[in-house]
């Protein structure tokens, strides 16, 4: 591939087709260089002009406003009014706690809010991390906020893809690419340039923001990053998005107009009864007030958020993060949830089940990475279990990891699960490693569709 000497850009990066052009014109274009990358006075010229490799997200609602929108309910309008009306009319304590019904709710709303909020924020911070690059002709390790177009990425199993790049060197790279695609199986990744009306799916000589990579190594040239990349242009669409009315606010409000008609027609009638009887028309009036008063539900508003607010504790017990409370009856209202073939929906894990050796089979109990199972006593006592279960650690250039009572793979699912089986029949993977070093590898290749390693026993 021709080399080319980084220049500073004068106009912006914007966004092409990259996945149809060559490499070398990708590299004339952003004024890079595969072999040395770019410099550290040219990293923070287009820092300064592009800004760094991050989304931006919606601009955080003021507690105030939060606060206010507590009261934007029809019933918090009617009971506002009840308030003002007893007040008015000299009841004191029945405001009171009308008002203090009403405070309460707004209360359990707000915070249970700014919690989610907290989380967010929190999640937001824990996801940054470093990415290797090539700069000044050495590789560095660098925060993935400081990446710019033109940047030379190396990439390698386990890694998450920083921001969109174009591939100009792969080995046998697979990129789980199912949370922008849907597709639950690793892609494999090829070089060549591709027809411009490829859809996302198809980019094989692209890897995107935001997806994983499985297996493989390669290096590829930055073409965009922050609100840019494909995952920035789904978080735009979603930031852009209507706010629909959930199911328990259109009842909520189809509620309180029938309630509120039937609280004035039963006021009027009563008014025109009394006067008809030849009470005095002031104490009449007062009698339909303090009748449409009574009739109003106080505590409705306070018991449908504290239900709500058990609803989001006990999504919180299984890691979910509720921003609005709405949202928790909105999923218990699903009546019917719609997925393609690929079976985006699952859990994207692999799990060995079944055991064939020697003529023989075994069940594999449990599910997931997590080494939680067995595996019949039986393999202890057959030569051909054992060579197996020992071929699954050793053959192996994943690993697993356990974060927050989670279990996770670093590296191709498939592997994952060997070393989960493993697990579960006893062995200890570390000392395999160490007791049957590793000599020799052939790595995996599509063509032949196997690894191969080469240990000392």
């Amino acid at each position: 591939m021709e080399k080319h000497s980084p220049n500073t850009a004068t106009t912006k990066v914007r966004r092409q087709a990259w996945h149809s052009q060559s490499e070398q014109d990708i590299v004339q274009q952003l004024n890079t260089n595969t072999d040395n990358g770019l410099s550290s006075q040219e990293i923070q010229i287009r820092l300064e002009r592009d800004g760094r490799n991050v989304i931006t997200g919606q601009a955080m609602m003021p507690a105030w406003k939060r606060l206010l929108l507590q009261f934007h309910n029809p019933l918090i309008y009617i009971l506002l009014v009840a308030t003002l009306v007893t007040t008015i009319l000299g009841e004191y304590v029945d405001a009171g706690v009308i008002l203090l019904v009403v405070l309460i709710n707004a209360l359990i709303g707000f915070m249970q809010e700014s919690k989610a909020e907290q989380a967010i924020n929190s999640l937001k911070k824990m996801l940054s991390s470093n990415t290797t690059v090539i700069r000044d002709g050495k590789k560095q390790s660098v925060i993935t906020t400081d990446l710019v177009c033109g940047d030379i990425v190396v990439l390698a199993s386990g890694d998450k893809v920083p921001a969109d790049i174009r591939l100009y060197q792969c080995r046998d790279l697979q990129i789980d690419e199912s949370t922008l695609t849907g597709e639950s199986v690793p892609v494999e990744k090829q070089l060549g340039e591709l027809e411009p009306d490829t859809v996302l799916g198809d980019r094989q000589n692209m890897a995107f923001a935001g997806t994983l990579v499985t297996y493989g190594t390669a290096q590829g040239i930055i073409v965009a990053t922050g609100d840019n990349t494909q995952t920035g242009q789904i978080a735009s669409m979603i930031a852009g998005a209507t706010q629909l009315e959930t199911p328990l606010t259109r009842k909520i409000h189809a509620f309180s107009q029938l309630l509120l008609w039937v609280i004035l027609v039963l006021a009027g009638v009563t008014f025109f009864i009394g006067l008809g009887y030849g009470l005095p028309a002031a104490d009449t009036f007062m009698a339909a007030v303090a009748l449409a008063v009574a009739a109003i539900p106080e505590g409705l508003p306070a018991v449908v958020t504290i239900t709500l607010a058990i609803g989001v504790r006990r999504m919180a017990k299984r890691n979910a993060i509720i921003r609005k409370l709405s949202a928790v009856e909105t999923l218990g209202s699903t009546n019917v949830i719609c997925s393609d073939k690929t079976g985006t929906l699952t859990e994207n894990q692999m799990t060995v089940q079944k055991l064939y050796a020697g003529g023989s089979a075994l069940e594999v109990t449990g599910s997931g990475y997590a080494p939680h199972g067995e595996v019949s006593d039986i393999w202890k006592e057959n030569t051909a279990f054992q060579h197996l279960l020992r071929a699954g650690l050793l053959n192996n250039d994943s690993r697993l990891l356990e974060k927050e009572d989670r279990w996770l793979v670093e590296g191709d699912p498939t592997e994952g699960a060997l070393i989960a089986c493993g697990l579960k029949a006893g062995l200890d993977n570390a000392s395999c490693q160490q007791t049957y070093r590793r000599l020799d590898t052939i790595p995996f290749e599509s063509d032949r569709q196997y690894m191969a390693t080469l240990h000392r026993f």
